[in-house]
């Protein structure tokens, strides 16, 4: 271990920040893509998910609330040009200027007719200020011509395209009722990758999932790294009001994460993953008034400020043990 000196700052040896963060922030990314400041601005576009309509299941995840997780997206009854205006003024008040992307987030944005897609994400591309588009969507939602249109807009704008994975334990699948095994969301991403090669794909991991150990969840990460993803997003699973996960939750038959487990895990996947996948996310929460657990979710600045001690601490940083960098 070499010795520490300097600031955080000065001594972080991540070759991707230019701040005290050891991982590749999203900011990071935005600002060196973007050249300023920009945000996403999450939309709901009306859709649904294949194990919510009984193609391959219904109720959906059961840790999913009925908005599936676009709870903090404006109403899906309005138009997509209102909802971006609503979104985009709530931030017009944290800086001057700033450009955006329009975010595809609520349920699956591509279990749709092409000619809808189409219709979407080209109205999305025209909005005010759009410099990019993320659409989040399942592997098991990646028909062939709905890849080979993702492919196309790719070679218009920035185009990231976000999985749904959680886990890479088909035991733990089916206990969320995700609706898909491992073997099938491979074959939706490697036809992404290949088809649309200018596509940014990024993947969906959830932290203490009912049944997993750390053993499972530090297999998922070395097994989402090898696949070189463009970004990943981590959360810890949060338990929300009206869902089958509350119910279990209630019953004791499911205990969150501590926050120091929280913190600690989320260090040990990311030396895992490659230094150059951007985390899009490193935690999360529920609505307020749904939340049922873990509390401590709720005050994000704390868990990234603990996740930045950490690293320190242990004079660790992304991609220290990346198969790739050993």
């Amino acid at each position: 271990m070499h010795k520490k000196v300097g600031t955080q700052k000065e001594s972080n040896p991540f070759p991707y920040s230019d701040t005290n963060k050891r991982y590749h922030t999203y900011d990071y990314y935005l600002r060196n893509t973007f050249g300023g400041k920009c945000a996403k601005i999450p939309l709901d576009a009306g859709m649904t998910c294949p194990n919510r309509d009984g193609r391959c299941g219904y109720g959906g995840c059961i840790y999913c609330s009925e908005k599936g997780s676009g709870d903090f997206t404006a109403s899906a009854a309005l138009p997509l040009a209102e909802q971006y205006r609503v979104q985009r003024e709530r931030l017009a008040g944290k800086w001057p200027a700033f450009s955006c992307i329009p975010y595809f987030q609520a349920n699956t944005n591509t279990y749709a007719p092409l000619s809808r897609l189409r219709e979407l994400f080209e109205e999305a591309l025209a909005l005010p200020e759009a410099v990019g588009l993320n659409v989040a969507t399942r592997a098991d939602c990646l028909p062939y011509d709905t890849v080979e249109y993702l492919a196309e807009l790719s070679e218009r704008t920035v185009l990231t395209v976000e999985l749904g994975l959680q886990t890479v334990h088909d035991k733990t699948a089916a206990l969320i009722n995700r609706g898909h095994d491992m073997e099938c969301f491979l074959e939706g991403y490697h036809r992404l990758r290949e088809r649309a090669p200018r596509a940014r794909i990024g993947i969906h991991l959830i932290l203490g999932l009912i049944g997993e150990n750390d053993e499972m969840m530090v297999e998922t990460a070395q097994r989402v790294a090898e696949l070189c993803p463009d970004e990943v997003k981590l959360h810890s699973l949060y338990v929300i009001e009206g869902t089958e996960m509350a119910a279990i939750y209630r019953n004791n038959g499911y205990f969150p994460l501590s926050r120091d487990a929280y913190v600690d895990m989320v260090v040990r996947m990311l030396e895992l993953l490659p230094p150059e996948t951007v985390i899009g996310r490193l935690t999360g929460d529920g609505a307020r008034k749904t939340l049922l657990a873990p509390l401590w979710s709720q005050n994000k600045r704390a868990v990234l400020n603990e996740i930045d001690k950490k690293f320190y601490k242990d004079n660790t940083w992304q991609g220290k043990k990346n198969c790739k960098n050993l």
